[in-house]
């Protein structure tokens, strides 16, 4: 099925382009992005090629790029560099949204125009709360300066051949969420992400998204609208489409701990499964996948293992080897495969800890404690 959206996407992307029209709203939605419930969401460094290839075999239907930042993609000196090493894709990877951070719309412009023959969208980062963001003026800390948001979606709706849409977070008010979204929406977003945390809730700090925040934004606007946020095992995506009423749900850190997220199973798959399977492809692709991502990838799966197996922690933790980290990853196999096997005779729990989070056997994929 998977498939057939993918190529079905890649032939309304060539027609799309070839045409002077560009698609909006909800005909952009379904023509363009296949009408995509099962969203991957863009993460620095963690949605790369590799782990997009890995998320459309469990039923992704569209998939962002890890963030980027526009003047580092776009810089006349050093930008060609930043590229090659961010901005990788291919034909199958579709529908594909490339995301970028700014808060500059001539320099957004011109980042985003080294890739809107090669995506369906490009999406502006308004949602990062990381200090990082502030320190650049980017992401949710340029969500009180409604003039440059206004200009950076503008000038992309206006110049591109592709749509623009956006990725926000919530105000503490709904009223002003809904004010804020239908602006973006007024400068040309032709979908809206949101993420239904305040910019204050990451960390130690993060607590539950409010799903009524996102609901009040759909009532609010005209454009899809993609929920984000609470997404942690199968069952909350149609809670939450129907609680929010959103036209597709986004999975982000969550989707790192369980690539099959979006797969309805009885339980999670085998880590050292889907690690394998994530080494496979990355060996396949040419350049191959930068190890320090490889790296941060293995730990966020194999995280619930690693505390009794120390040894090949402290090994993968100063690894920077791809090599090195396949065979940290077959010694890691063989132990959890014994451990299995040591198991086979009691049936499997699964704990449920005072933060609502299910534990199950180690070498299953799950969500972090």
């Amino acid at each position: 099925m998977q498939r057939t959206i993918q190529k079905k996407s890649l032939c309304q992307f060539k027609r799309y382009h070839s045409t002077n029209r560009k698609l909006e709203g909800y005909e952009f939605y379904n023509k363009i992005l296949g009408s995509p419930k099962y969203i991957v969401g863009p993460m620095v460094e963690q949605s790369e090629l590799a782990w997009r290839i890995l998320s459309r075999r469990y039923n992704a239907h569209l998939c962002y790029t890890p963030m980027f930042h526009s003047r580092l993609f776009s810089d006349p000196i050093n930008g060609a560099k930043y590229r090659s090493e961010q901005w990788t894709t291919n034909a199958a990877d579709r529908p594909l949204i490339v995301q970028f951070c700014a808060n500059n719309p001539e320099t957004l412009l011109t980042a985003a125009k080294y890739v809107e023959h090669e995506c369906d969208a490009v999406d502006l980062n308004l949602g990062c709360p990381q200090y990082i963001a502030k320190k650049g003026r980017y992401g949710s800390f340029l969500q009180e300066d409604w003039e440059t948001i206004y200009k950076l979606i503008s000038t992309l709706h206006k110049e591109l051949i592709v749509p623009v849409t956006a990725k926000i977070r919530v105000f503490e008010s709904v009223e002003k969420t809904i004010e804020y979204a239908k602006m973006i929406e007024s400068a040309g977003a032709q979908m809206l992400v949101v993420h239904g945390r305040v910019r204050e809730q990451k960390g130690h700090h993060t607590g539950l998204a409010d799903w009524t925040k996102i609901k009040a934004v759909k009532e609010a606007v005209n454009i899809p609208v993609i929920a984000n946020g609470n997404i942690l095992y199968h069952d909350d995506l149609q809670h939450c489409l129907e609680q929010t009423g959103a036209d597709g749900i986004m999975s982000a850190e969550g989707h790192l701990f369980n690539p099959t997220l979006f797969t309805p199973l009885s339980l999670p798959p085998m880590t050292y499964d889907i690690a394998q399977e994530y080494l496979e492809i990355c060996k396949q692709l040419k350049p191959i996948t930068r190890p320090v991502i490889i790296k941060s990838h293995l730990f966020k799966l194999f995280h619930a293992s690693f505390p009794v197996h120390t040894d090949l922690r402290d090994r993968l933790g100063v690894c920077f080897d791809v090599d090195e980290m396949v065979r940290i990853t077959n010694e890691l196999t063989e132990r959890l495969k014994k451990e299995q096997q040591a198991a086979a005779t009691k049936k499997e729990e699964v704990v449920v800890n005072d933060d609502n989070i299910r534990i199950y056997a180690p070498w299953r994929c799950q969500v972090s404690k």
